[in-house]
């Protein structure tokens, strides 16, 4: 058994902060967090007397391992710009565990990721939520597929418009959207309308898109401005599926609407320039507004977009443009796992979750903040 000692610990899991609290465990598992108590003689100690201690970070939406970290072109895995329909493809057979970007995380304190496709396709495919650890991506799964991406929006338009395909229109994103969203309804029922012993031809791109229908799956979609972003909730809404929006740039514009349907929302990457017209009301704002009005936010870097390792830095430039710091931490911790789908394991410091922490010199949202050390399921994987 392993015991960290000592410290601030936030929990993510109670607003109070744990004073000199004890955080015990064995075989990679939260066994108990307590306050101040008797540490066992035969219990391993670590001593983070005077520091901070946070679960894992957990980016809600990047490329990292299908856009590599110094690599150009050849390291470029994440859009398949041949086909504007591929939900068959999965984030987890292009992932490489060996881009540096995986170390970096750690250097930020970041031990979980939701990695996937990128926007070029109306349907992208499937992403993955992993562990920012392992030697092959097998390892390091939390849970896969973990959403099915969709995309709205300029990136679609300009990708197959530039190739004199379809969708060159937001009209025809939307469409091919719910034409194959009717495909994979009909698709579902013939099925289950198959008797025992007849033969039922298997589609695997139909497949992946049945257990979106049966709400096994979100859809994950790409939408920055306000107009795309009610789209991709009224086509939710039609066909009764789970939805997050990712980026969500203008929803400070609509944020009674998104609160209002209960979808939540992925903000970021706010640290940029202005590159598009949807990005045209780009403010760090957005996150708090979002939060203020009920909808549950996480933060993304969209790494490599903004680097993983400044996560906690988005965080906190939210907090200085008005979000409560309590939901700017939520939103990199436990919204995070909750939108990803995997706070069953990660996201907070609980009895029963994996022994995913994190050692922080100076309150994380310091600029000048560094991971003393980092622990994936109870191991230590990086010690300053």
């Amino acid at each position: 058994m392993l015991a960290i000692k000592g410290g601030k610990i936030y929990t993510m899991s109670q607003k109070k902060v744990i004073e000199e609290g004890v955080i015990f465990i064995e075989e990679g598992k939260i066994v108990d967090v307590v306050e101040r108590t008797e540490i066992p003689k035969d219990v391993e100690v670590i001593d983070a007397g005077g520091k901070y201690i946070f679960p894992g970070f957990i980016d809600a939406h990047c490329h990292i391992g299908l856009f590599e970290e110094g690599v150009g072109a050849i390291g470029e895995d994440g859009n398949e710009w041949t086909d504007p329909i591929t939900p068959h493809l999965r984030a987890i057979d292009a992932v490489n565990p060996s881009d540096i970007a995986f170390k970096d995380a750690l250097e930020g304190g970041v031990t979980a990721v939701f990695t996937g496709p990128g926007s070029a396709n109306v349907i992208g495919g499937q992403s993955a939520a992993l562990k920012t650890y392992g030697r092959v991506v097998d390892e390091m799964i939390i849970k896969s597929p973990a959403g099915l991406k969709i995309a709205f929006g300029e990136n679609p338009k300009r990708v197959y418009g530039e190739q004199k395909k379809s969708p060159a229109t937001r009209m025809a994103t939307a469409a091919l959207l719910r034409e194959t969203l009717y495909k994979a309804r009909n698709y579902k029922q013939k099925k289950e309308k198959t008797k025992e012993g007849e033969v039922f031809e298997i589609d695997i791109k139909m497949e992946i898109l049945c257990e979106v229908l049966e709400k096994k799956l979100p859809l994950r979609a790409h939408a920055h401005r306000a107009d795309d972003i009610m789209t991709a909730i009224r086509i939710a809404k039609e066909f009764n599926v789970d939805l997050v929006i990712e980026h969500c740039t203008e929803g400070h514009l609509i944020a009674d609407k998104i609160a209002e349907y209960g979808v939540p929302a992925v903000v970021g990457p706010s640290l940029t320039s202005r590159s598009k017209y949807e990005l045209k009301n780009l403010t760090f704002k957005t996150p708090g507004i979002l939060a203020n009005k009920g909808v549950k936010v996480a933060i993304m870097t969209d790494h490599p977009v903004i680097p993983i390792q400044y996560l906690p830095l988005l965080a906190a430039l939210a907090v200085k443009e008005g979000m409560k710091e309590e939901d700017a931490l939520l939103a990199i911790t436990k919204n995070a796992a909750e939108i990803i789908g995997i706070s069953d394991r990660v996201g907070s410091l609980e009895k029963g979750k994996d022994a995913d922490i994190v050692i922080w010199d100076r309150f994380p949202f310091d600029l000048m903040a560094k991971p003393i050390m980092v622990l994936i399921n109870g191991e230590i994987v990086l010690k300053k």
